[in-house]
């Protein structure tokens, strides 16, 4: 995966490297994709939900710069996999999953591989989790059509937060990196991705910069 998904398509943090070959991605897919868990497309682990592709996640971490002095924010965390990632760059990781099971599951996952900094908590994803905010970084772990208010008021100033964004009807969506200055949100496209929409995330509560 890491020669040749990453290297090969203009990701160039080491240390982010580093993590996606430390983090055991088979143990983050049901057994019977297991072989397969390298692959380079979006994975069903639950029914609805996705592990992102690694080059999107990797294109999208990369963007977000994170640190280990950093506090991070994984929305739609599934079976952990991309908080796993996450805890190798940053100081602590949150991830917010809306499904009960899937969250205990995620934390037994994350225990046994020794992502001692990475919690997982349950709640509505279009809601963040600001028990712990602000945070310097914030994932979407899918597809979203609008950033929810509720979730870029939890960034911290300074603070990176990144997801793919795909309208309705949108073959294609794009990798985006926002950045909050002096409490207000920039943002540019960092690739054109397609990945699974995230569920929670409704498009009639639309909000646009």
């Amino acid at each position: 995966m890491v020669e040749s998904q990453l290297r090969t398509n203009k990701v160039t943090n080491w240390a982010l490297i580093d993590a996606m070959d430390d983090v055991p991605r088979e143990r983050f897919v049901p057994q019977q994709l297991s072989s397969i868990a390298y692959v380079d497309e979006d994975l069903l682990v639950a029914p609805g939900r996705y592990l992102m592709e690694p080059l999107v996640l990797a294109r999208l971490l990369q963007a977000a710069m994170v640190t280990e002095e950093d506090v991070a924010l994984d929305i739609g965390c599934a079976t952990g996999y991309s908080s796993a990632v996450l805890g190798r760059l940053a100081g602590t990781v949150v991830g917010l999953e809306a499904d009960t099971a899937l969250a205990e599951a995620a934390g037994q996952t994350l225990s046994a591989v020794g992502a001692d900094n990475v919690i997982v908590v349950t709640g509505d994803l279009a809601a963040g989790y600001s028990r712990q905010g602000p945070y310097d970084v914030i994932l979407f772990s899918g597809g979203i059509p609008f950033v929810p208010p509720a979730v870029s008021d939890q960034l911290a100033e300074g603070g990176r937060m990144v997801a793919v964004l795909r309208g309705p009807g949108e073959a294609i969506g794009r990798a985006t990196l926002w950045v909050k200055i002096r409490g207000e949100l920039s943002h540019r496209v960092v690739c054109d991705a397609s990945v699974p929409a995230l569920p929670g995330i409704q498009t009639e509560a639309a909000f646009q910069f």
